[in-house]
């Protein structure tokens, strides 16, 4: 590949080079985890099934339609400012941060019930490391909140391009956490 070949492709990625460094940077640190995780439960099947089964999967699993619903959101967010609908753009980001909330209280409600079962990060190696990986992208889905909620405010499309881009970034990891973290048997 060409220099120019390079920078053409550079040219061409959505949004600011560094928010994609961030991006990928934030994907390897998850990847990183898991991989510590998987690795981990090699050793212990029997001791991580027994955790796992602990674990609110239904929640789970409306939490990842949640956060899929309001990643569809973010980017229909950003479709209706391109089509100057910035009213409609607007509550559409709105709408997606809304839901990165919900996503919260479902996920605060799980911590607290495995608080008051005694369940903490020392209970298992398992649990070590679901308080920390879930832990982890809540912060993200914190960040992301407020991150959709100054892109509503501040609205142009490549706010918002940028915006939506860590917010898929949410989502695209807990599409990997569920799986790995509530149904691997």
């Amino acid at each position: 590949m060409t220099e120019q070949t390079s920078q053409n492709l550079l040219e061409e990625l959505p949004g600011d080079l560094m928010m994609w460094v961030l991006i990928i940077s934030e994907l390897l640190i998850f990847g990183a985890g898991l991989v510590v995780f998987l690795s981990l439960r090699i050793s212990d099947p029997a001791g991580f099934a027994e955790a796992q089964s602990q674990l609110h999967r239904t929640g789970a699993a409306l939490n990842t339609i949640i956060l899929i619903t309001s990643g569809y959101l973010a980017a229909i967010g950003l479709r209706l400012n391109l089509a100057a609908q910035r009213g409609a753009a607007r509550l559409a980001l709105i709408a997606a941060a809304a839901l990165g909330v919900v996503f919260l209280i479902i996920k605060l409600a799980e911590y607290a019930d495995k608080a008051a079962q005694g369940i903490t990060y020392d209970t298992h190696p398992f649990f070590m490391f679901y308080y920390l990986l879930t832990g982890f992208h809540a912060a993200h889905v914190i960040a992301g909140v407020l991150v959709l909620l100054l892109v509503a405010w501040r609205d142009t499309p490549e706010n918002i391009e940028m915006g939506a881009a860590f917010w898929h970034m949410v989502d695209l990891v807990w599409v990997l956490l569920f799986p790995v973290i509530y149904l691997l048997a």
